[in-house]
């Protein structure tokens, strides 16, 4: 194995959206970075049969997000999207984004991070697959968080096709499903857009849903406009917006019993929202039906928890992605058992302030454009115009951020990450001030300190 020192400051690990534009703020602020991308485009999760493999994109998705409320604010997207773009859209945008700053030539396409290790002293030694190694002041993570599948593990032996919706490109991709007896579980926004595709009876003999509870399933507008435009703003008090938001909700979509759902037991909002165009009609339709979660599985059937049995062709796991970063060997710089990964503004780890981890939030409405944000501290904390807390208030910060944050979602996994995009935003900038002033009386201090040293 060679080694170098690169000539860089910082290191960036992935191209996707959370990748190239921190790539673009440090850009801006001349912060030298190298850019490491495994792929061989950018567009990460975006990018449709990806050659890494890593891409969850299906060939029939549309972001669940409004154009308007996903757009880069140095670089709205055109007058003429529709409201929910198609993944294709969306992925020449981000090289339209790419092209437009001249991002392109600063990042090293396939180029895979094998090794990432913290310094004596500060600072990091990167590997690459090629078998170098540089050397860094600061490392920025920005490999996504929806490329390592979590399959459930059911006891007993199916003889069917057993996969996790990452896998999933159409109904014809990677197997025919046509006349298949189908399993979808999990009711996140890939089941639901899964369950209605292949509930098309052109398509499935037919097809089941299984969950563990039920869900509220959000239409994509509300009065007529896409409904994330309708979310309350950040100034209003949390409680008040969640219990107006909650009455509008049920009043415009009634019961989930009522399409054949089963009766979620947490109010709407108390879970990372599930949104479908379709997926209540499909239901009341009868051209899908919702049955509890998996207990078992016996060759060609599927036990349930309520003891009924369902013959079975394919099984569809839509049921989530762990939070991995591969080339770190360090455990504490990976999630706890319980998904938990505390990290201040959601970016840095007190005790390891050259380490930025960009876009590790599940963000309503959207993560597209989170790092955007999050690189404000990034770059202004690598030119000193932002100062970071002591650790002590950092810790404090993220105890009480995380009870802001989680205290409308009921206790699980999936919501170990999640934040409401407008508020992170406005506490994000309160920050940014705040550090503005720590930077300030610390140059203050050190002229002072030089003064009296002469």
């Amino acid at each position: 194995m060679t080694s170098s020192v690169g000539g860089a400051r910082v290191c960036i690990i992935g191209a996707g959206c959370s990748g190239f534009t921190t790539a673009k703020r440090l850009l801006d602020h001349g912060i030298t970075f190298d850019c490491f991308e495994a792929s061989d485009d950018v567009g990460g999760n975006w990018y449709y049969k990806n050659p890494t493999g890593r891409s969850a994109c299906y060939e029939s998705l549309h972001i669940d997000t409004s154009s308007t409320r996903l757009q880069f604010e140095d670089f709205p997207v055109p007058d003429d999207w529709p409201h929910f773009p198609h993944h294709s859209l969306m992925h020449q945008y981000f090289r339209d984004y790419v092209e437009h700053f001249g991002l392109r030539e600063h990042i090293t396409f396939g180029t895979t991070v094998t090794a990432a290790r913290r310094r004596d002293g500060g600072g990091w030694s990167v590997t690459l697959d090629t078998g170098e190694t540089r050397e860094y002041e600061a490392l920025v993570v920005a490999n996504g968080h929806h490329w390592d599948p979590r399959l459930p593990e059911y006891p007993g032996r199916f003889d069917g096709v057993l996969m996790h919706s990452h896998d999933y490109r159409s109904p014809f991709d990677p197997i025919d499903m046509r006349g298949k007896r189908i399993v979808v579980v999990g009711m996140g926004n890939s089941g639901l857009d899964i369950a209605s595709e292949l509930s098309h009876r052109s398509i499935a003999d037919h097809v089941w849903v299984s969950a563990r509870r039920g869900v509220w399933v959000l239409s994509k507008y509300r009065e007529g406009k896409p409904a994330d435009k309708m979310m309350m703003p950040p100034w209003m008090p949390r409680k008040l917006g969640l219990a107006i938001a909650r009455r509008k909700i049920k009043k415009s979509i009634g019961r989930m019993e009522d399409y054949g759902l089963p009766t979620p037991d947490h109010e709407p909002l108390s879970a990372h929202p599930s949104v479908s165009i379709d997926f209540l009609a499909k239901s009341a339709s009868g051209d899908l039906t919702c049955v509890p979660a998996i207990e078992s599985l016996d060759g060609d059937r599927v036990r349930l928890a309520d003891g009924r049995e369902i013959e079975a062709d394919v099984v569809v796991c839509a049921t989530g992605y762990n939070m991995s970063f591969p080339f770190f060997d360090d455990p504490a710089l990976q999630p706890d058992s319980d998904h938990r990964f505390p990290l201040f503004k959601r970016i840095v780890k007190p005790g390891v302030e050259d380490l930025f981890f960009m876009g590790l939030a599940q963000a309503s409405p959207t993560i597209v454009n989170l790092a955007e944000q999050q690189s404000k501290l990034v770059a202004g904390l690598l030119a000193g115009t932002y100062r970071l807390p002591g650790r002590g208030d950092m810790e404090e910060a993220i105890r009480s951020d995380d009870a802001a944050s989680l205290a409308q979602y009921y206790d699980a996994p999936r919501h170990t990450i999640q934040v409401d995009f407008a508020r992170y935003v406005r506490d994000l900038k309160r920050e940014l001030d705040e550090g503005g002033k720590r930077a300030g009386a610390a140059a203050g201090d050190s002229a002072r300190v030089t003064v009296g040293a002469r």
